[in-house]
């Protein structure tokens, strides 16, 4: 790759690949510890102000969900193409701010989630709870778990207390709590405090869209521009093409600039992938390197999503007369099953408030010319999210398209995923609650909207003990490359049924400090 519109930049002690949550943690562990650390990111930073309000400003309808490297779905998902977010912050700048904990029984999964899979955590609860409670602290995360009847054990209380509930939250904690349920607060990484930043304004335009006062703590917030100033050396709009490997190691990186189109070779004594669950088997696979590992037939294997589905109540008139932000619920009674439910038996799945849907994603997403028309009935709506614990499954994966090549000339990945019966029984075990809860808010009649995203797809390079079936050792280094780091939600051989956000930034800052080892 070092040619005539070549160039090879300096060397460093540590390269990171992607500046989401696994990337971004690690990073802030590197250094901290005074260690000279490159971060590559694909996209660019989010720039902030009033058009971050705007109808078309959700995340699929920005650049920042970019197709110059798309994926093909052949199996699964909501469109044939999809794109990838690509900005500063990865999918943080976007997310909606839920910061759960697994619990503590997600770390030894039971055997009607786990089946033939030969999922395992090498790793406990107690190993990671210290590294939650710091991701909470660096995130800022507002919540009260007091009411949780799933809440696993915790040494520091949630940094910040949450917001007061909107009315039509306090309708759904009633209607919740009149079934005998239990609803508490979500933990929200989003800044209600007077300190000097902005303050959470409630607006509507939260979840899938960039926090236009930057009130949200996400990672282009309050942590990477930290990082730079303490000495972090970031390339934005940079694409890697492929990881060089000689003698168990990797001995480059290769990258190209997307906005000269110059070439870059990069060295670094550790090479932290971090790219997500779907690019960071794509780019393992397109580098060869699946030969190198005793679990290499395992790459890009065990794609997990969440089985997820929002019901949505339709009122008479508009649930939220207070035009106000009101993703502030959990409900989480049904989680590990209920004695009522004989199938599926054993773990279900969590319930989670959900706003009115923005006009400007639904007159895009739904068909022409229906979308338009809808678009401004939605404001009738407000649902709750519905999320199950997928099995984690052979058939499904991400693997590379032997024609099809993108601009960068990486081979394309294919996308292939479905439901166990399971999943979906599940599924309809929670929708059939939420439809029960949203009828005692006031709702006439229920819209069952399934999610075809992979919002959170996790598990395709998973971590274990066997070393003939998971890719990663239980510090996530890659097997057969002695330098080689994979954090992203790719670790996760089991999903949970939670939002995996601070779990990967857990497991990034545990893992960052054996990275300082190696």
């Amino acid at each position: 790759m070092r040619n005539n519109s070549g160039s090879h930049i300096r060397h460093f002690d540590a390269i990171i690949i992607g500046s989401g949550f696994g990337g971004s943690m690690l990073a802030s562990v590197l250094v901290n510890a005074g260690q000279n650390v490159l971060m590559l990111e694909r996209g660019d930073w989010v720039k902030r102000g009033a058009h971050n309000w705007a109808m078309n400003a959700s995340v699929d309808l920005t650049p920042h969900y970019s197709f110059d490297t798309p994926m093909r779905v052949r199996e699964g998902g909501n469109k044939d193409i999809m794109g990838n977010y690509a900005c500063v912050g990865g999918p943080s700048v976007f997310y909606g701010g839920v910061s759960f904990r697994f619990r503590e029984k997600d770390f030894e999964p039971p055997p009607e989630i786990v089946g033939d899979s030969g999922a395992e955590w090498p790793i406990t609860y107690a190993d990671l709870e210290p590294y939650y409670s710091r991701a909470e602290q660096m995130l800022d995360v507002a919540g009260d778990d007091s009411a949780d009847p799933s809440a696993p054990p915790r040494s520091a209380p949630f940094p910040q207390n949450p917001d007061r509930l909107s009315n039509i939250s306090e309708k759904v904690k009633s209607s919740a709590e009149s079934l005998g349920l239990s609803p508490f607060p979500l933990p929200l990484a989003i800044n209600y405090r007077q300190n000097g930043r902005h303050k959470c304004a409630a607006c509507t335009t939260c979840d899938t869209f960039a926090c236009a006062i930057s009130a949200k703590n996400d990672l282009a917030t309050v942590l990477i521009p930290k990082l730079v100033r303490k000495g972090m050396t970031l390339l934005p709009n940079t694409i890697v093409t492929r990881l060089v490997h000689n003698n168990g190691r990797i001995t480059a990186v290769h990258a190209i600039d997307k906005m000269t189109k110059k070439l870059h070779e990069i060295t670094a004594d550790t090479v932290v992938l971090s790219a997500g669950a779907m690019s960071s088997p794509q780019l393992l696979l397109a580098s060869g390197l699946a030969q190198h590992n005793p679990a290499g037939e395992m790459i890009g294997r065990f794609l997990m999503r969440h089985a997820n589905a929002i019901t949505f109540g339709i009122f008479p008139g508009k649930p939220d007369k207070e035009t106000r932000f009101h993703k502030q619920l959990a409900i989480l009674d049904y989680y590990f099953g209920h004695p009522e439910i004989k199938y599926p038996a054993g773990k279900l799945g969590s319930l989670q408030q959900m706003p009115t849907p923005p006009p400007g994603l639904v007159k895009e997403v739904v068909m022409k010319p229906f979308g338009s028309i809808i678009a401004p009935a939605v404001k009738l709506l407000t649902g709750l999210l519905a999320m199950v614990e997928d099995q984690p499954q052979f058939i499904n994966r991400i693997k590379l398209d032997a024609v099809r090549k993108n601009a960068y000339g990486i081979p394309e990945a294919q996308i292939f995923h479905k439901y166990s019966k399971r999943d979906l029984a599940a599924l309809k075990v929670m929708t059939d609650l939420s439809k029960k809860i949203m009828r005692g808010t006031g709702a006439w009649a229920h819209y069952i909207h399934q999610i075809r995203t992979f919002s959170h797809a996790c598990g395709t390079v998973r971590f274990g003990e066997n070393p003939k079936t998971a890719p990663l050792d239980r510090d996530c280094r890659f097997r057969g490359i002695d330098n080689l780091i994979v954090m992203d939600a790719s670790f996760m051989p089991t999903a949970a049924a939670v939002n995996p956000s601070l779990t990967i930034s857990a497991n990034a800052l545990r893992v960052g400090e054996t990275v300082l080892k190696l």
